[in-house]
């Protein structure tokens, strides 16, 4: 797999502005003009997309004192680099909305080898939509869910993890499997922090360092673990009973040693990030709590979503949080220090994972997948769509990567390689 040859999907996206001021038709958007195929003219229907709505309680000048500044993305999921968007109320903004004229939907028959309509189909014919990046290469080997993927420092292999019990080890350049490691349980998530590895399996974490072939386990869990990051020389590790585990590493010793145990979650916690000298943690009883780093504390418990706390992703001075409610919330630091929404972001289906990135001229781009199937990309902080990736079944890990690479696992067990380019310079 050559990680940096480029190809995929062109299709091309209609760039359109707000609405003009004396536009007289009614505030619905046409559906026939969606599917790219509006015969009517003039058409009582908006050719345009409607804007989102106005971040709900916000007057748009929310403070975030209180809030230190960790700028660029963080987490399992995020690369860290500074961000430039410091005022909430440039959250939702539309900025060049992109919309495509394509039914948003990929083409089962195409999917199965037998279209007979080619260019003129009214789907896809593609696993993507956008033109800011492209589909590199796709790796088979998982026999089920991917839950975790990871690339160490120092290393040229990528590892994933699946819920068929096993952890593949890819060759980056050639693509292929160069190794499958049996663990006898389902892998329930994988990081890497420099040359390590860490795994959560049922009952205990698995710690791997690449450089040096050690091999250790971690006990203390109790059922899945669900979620890990590192923070403040610890690792942290979100279980099926609600608990987070810490572990300090002992570097007389070359092993990791219990630290603490932090409770308050009533059932699993399910997702974890690091940011602000805070952990933050997501939980299935629908809410995130807030952790001093230093004292191991809870600080404060965010109980705005009605549903499962599916990820959380610090992006300079922001927490956001997606959840199975449909909605992605945006948290900003009061006066006090307290966190707030500051914009809430729908969706028509659950979300799942939230992954940070940043796009070849440095603008940060949110990939949210959603349990039909698909992977959003938004820019921040205005959250236009610039694309959609598409797969067989939902996407369940996203990872970035060096020079533009990101990663994607799905429910089939296949990993897909995707990688940004440059968006195309409009031709007078």
């Amino acid at each position: 797999m050559d990680l940096d040859a480029q190809g995929g999907n062109s299709r091309v996206f209609q760039r359109l502005g707000a609405q003009p001021a004396n536009d007289t038709r009614q505030q619905k958007v046409c559906h026939h003009w969606r599917a790219g195929r509006c015969s009517r003219h003039p058409c009582p229907y908006l050719h345009r997309e409607l804007p989102p709505p106005a971040p709900a309680g916000s007057n748009g000048n929310a403070s975030k004192r209180g809030f230190s500044n960790d700028s660029g993305f963080s987490g399992p999921s995020g690369t860290r680099r500074s961000g430039n968007f410091s005022n909430s109320s440039s959250w939702g903004r539309v900025v060049n909305n992109k919309v495509s004229r394509k039914a948003e939907k990929v083409c089962n028959f195409w999917v199965q080898g037998k279209c007979s309509f080619g260019d003129k189909c009214r789907f896809l014919h593609s696993w993507s939509l956008g033109e800011s990046f492209s589909l590199l290469t796709q790796l088979d080997g998982h026999k089920k869910v991917v839950t975790g993927i990871a690339l160490p420092s120092g290393s040229d292999k990528l590892y994933t993890g699946s819920n068929d019990e096993t952890v593949m080890v890819w060759d980056c350049q050639s693509g292929q499997c160069m190794g499958v490691i049996q663990l006898g349980g389902e892998v329930g998530c994988m990081i890497n922090e420099g040359p390590w590895i860490f795994v959560g399996v049922p009952n205990v974490v698995k710690a791997w360092n690449t450089q040096t072939n050690t091999d250790l386990s971690l006990n203390g869990p109790v059922g899945q673990v669900y979620a890990l990051v590192v923070g403040n020389d610890l690792l942290f590790a979100g279980t099926q009973d609600g608990q987070i585990l810490a572990w300090r590493f002992n570097a007389v010793t070359f092993n990791f040693e219990p630290a603490a145990s932090l409770t308050g979650h009533t059932v699993a916690v399910v997702s974890l990030v690091v940011g602000a000298n805070r952990l933050y943690s997501g939980s299935m009883d629908h809410s995130i709590r807030v952790w001093n780093l230093e004292t191991l504390q809870c600080v404060q418990t965010l109980k705005e979503h009605s549903s499962v706390v599916m990820s959380v992703l610090c992006w300079d001075q922001f927490l956001l949080s997606c959840s199975l409610d449909q909605t992605i919330k945006v948290w900003a630091a009061t006066e006090s220090g307290n966190l707030e929404v500051t914009y809430t972001h729908k969706e028509e289906h659950g979300l799942l994972t939230l992954c940070g990135m940043h796009d070849l001229e440095g603008k940060p781009v949110l990939l949210c997948s959603c349990n039909d199937n698909s992977v959003r990309l938004f820019d921040l902080p205005s959250f236009s769509e610039r694309g959609k990736i598409y797969a067989k079944q939902e996407i369940r890990a996203i990872q970035t990567g060096p020079g533009g690479l990101f990663f994607t696992g799905d429910g089939t067990g296949q990993v897909r390689v995707w990688k940004c380019v440059a968006e195309p310079t409009a031709v007078a």
